[in-house]
């Protein structure tokens, strides 16, 4: 029997289908259903009654839920993708910079820079958890020694030094990938445009306003985007480094649903908190792709 090269397509596709529909389709629909019902860790065999939105009325009108959004979406998300941009920009910039090549330390700069990103991250947080702690860190060590604190501060348990704490842990083991990003996007620039600008008079400041910025625009909308995505709902970084403490200073909504639905055994309430930070990403994930399509549009036109 013959078939259309588009019914060919379709026929083969159908098991990306069928996996996606195993894996992500199903699942959803699941947690979804488990999130209006009072379902506990301790009733799963009976199964959870049906209570409606009464998790979600509940979850949206806690103070502590309001404390997890602000932690993850200011701390965790906004000033860590900040640092990022902003350090990898700085790092691109250094890297690409004719001081570089002329000592020839472009590649031993870059390798150095990998070091970081083939560092997997359980075993960055071990590392630095060792170099934090105020009894055997080296850092704590350090700053005694030359005299800059009297006493080893705890970066991990004191609330006015975990952020900054966890955000350096962050910011270590992903720089890589954002600094090689803009690196990559520099290198495209047109060396001619640059000598030309050069040659009018155009100074160091006009050069990043006029020249760089604007040819590093679609890799800075991209690399926010994406890094808003690998951040705001990440679990690893920020329990593997405190458990969300001291006490929950530091909770966010991975670890809260961790906590609420493995710990304090209240799934149905987990998975409320799971829906509403799904329909968060799936927000980010229509500006990414509206983005992503504007971008395509214009390149089309060029």
């Amino acid at each position: 029997m013959y078939t259309t090269p588009r019914s060919f397509l379709v026929y083969a596709l159908l098991p990306a289908f069928f996996f996606l529909a195993c894996f992500y389709v199903y699942p959803s629909i699941f947690n979804i259903q488990t999130s209006l019902t009072d379902l506990g860790i301790f009733t799963l065999r009976r199964g959870g009654d049906w209570i409606g939105v009464d998790n979600y009325v509940e979850l949206l009108t806690s103070p502590d839920f309001r404390r997890v959004l602000f932690n993850t979406v200011v701390w965790l998300t906004l000033a860590g993708v900040t640092v990022r941009i902003v350090l990898g920009l700085a790092l691109a910039f250094l890297l690409n910079s004719r001081t570089l090549r002329k000592w020839r330390l472009t590649t031993a700069a870059r390798l150095l820079l990998i070091v970081p990103w083939a560092t997997p991250p359980v075993v960055a947080i071990i590392v630095w958890r060792w170099m934090l702690d105020p009894r055997v860190g080296s850092i704590n060590s350090a700053l005694t020694a030359t005299g800059i604190v009297d006493q080893a501060i705890p970066f991990l348990s004191d609330a006015n030094w975990v952020w900054p704490a966890i955000l350096l842990i962050i910011t270590w083991n992903t720089l890589p990938l954002v600094t090689l990003t803009f690196l990559a996007s520099l290198q495209s620039l047109s060396a001619e445009l640059v000598e030309a600008a050069e040659i009018d008079g155009a100074g160091p400041l006009q050069l990043l306003r006029y020249i760089y910025l604007p040819h590093l625009k679609p890799a800075i909308i991209v690399m926010v985007l994406m890094s808003t995505f690998w951040t705001f709902n990440n679990f690893v970084y920020v329990w593997l480094t405190t458990g969300a403490g001291p006490g929950l200073y530091t909770n966010v909504m991975a670890t809260e649903i961790y906590i609420k639905g493995f710990i304090d055994g209240r799934l149905g309430y987990s998975a409320a908190t799971g829906v509403v930070m799904a329909t968060v990403m799936t927000l980010f994930g229509l500006v990414y792709l509206r983005v992503i399509a504007k971008r395509e549009l214009v390149e089309e036109s060029k």
